[in-house]
């Protein structure tokens, strides 16, 4: 192999690893809030009419942000919008800084996850019924007052939810009418129905590099205007 080539393809996988260019400030850095932890995910659009962007990884190690990975990503059928502003049903990505909850997969966990990760069975649903009492939670069965046309059969999307990541969008304190079932999980077809989705591998390796103790969250944001991610 040429010199010249084996340069350029250094290059282009620092790029995969995603290693910032010399002197760049990192994301998480010019952020107001990272949740207090020491992992972050960051998903950004453009701009909030955008169905993709990128999904990074990042651990804090020495006062510093450091990129651990980055994955091409996919956003709401119609693009992103202020979190506390969304309606259900409405094919948008919340913006905001979230928690995240568990992970979940009708697929084994990775080697390595450390997260609490459940497996997805036949009897094994999202409620998304308002008027249920199990609203924006997982239900293993599902109970009689959430409407099975209301929520999502988990193990139906048999690709998107090999492996996934419940982000704490509307889940502490449920308001009903703003959403449910907002997840990190695998590429499907096209653009979301309002969940942040990543390549399978990519989604594998971010549940095994995800640890507990070091508290990580995600932020979904655009690159600027009201809901930049630098404000979150």
């Amino acid at each position: 192999m040429r010199p010249g080539v084996a340069a350029i393809l250094a290059a282009l996988s620092l790029l995969t690893l995603g290693s910032a260019p010399a002197g760049e400030v990192p994301l998480p850095a010019r952020m107001r809030d990272t949740g207090g932890g020491t992992q972050l995910i960051t998903a950004q659009a453009a701009r909030t009419g955008a169905t993709s962007g990128t999904v990074t990884w990042w651990n804090r190690r020495g006062g510093r942000w450091v990129r651990a990975g980055s994955a091409p990503a996919r956003f709401g059928a119609k693009g992103l919008v202020e979190g506390t502003a969304r309606r259900q049903g409405t094919y948008t990505t919340p913006t905001g800084l979230y928690h995240l909850p568990f992970a979940f997969g009708i697929k084994p966990a990775p080697g390595g996850t450390r997260l609490r990760y459940r497996r997805v069975g036949p009897d094994s649903w999202w409620c998304q019924d308002n008027g249920s009492r199990t609203y924006n939670r997982w239900t293993q069965p599902r109970p009689a007052d959430c409407r099975a046309a209301e929520s999502e059969h988990l193990v139906a999307y048999p690709r998107q939810y090999a492996h996934a990541l419940v982000i704490g969008f509307n889940y502490s304190r449920p308001v009903r009418g703003r959403g449910a079932g907002i997840f990190l999980h695998v590429n499907g077809r096209g653009a979301t129905a309002g969940c942040v989705s990543v390549p399978r591998e990519a989604m594998r390796r971010i549940l095994a590099w995800a640890d507990p103790a070091r508290r990580p969250h995600i932020a979904i944001g655009t690159a600027g205007g009201a809901t930049a991610i630098s404000r979150y």
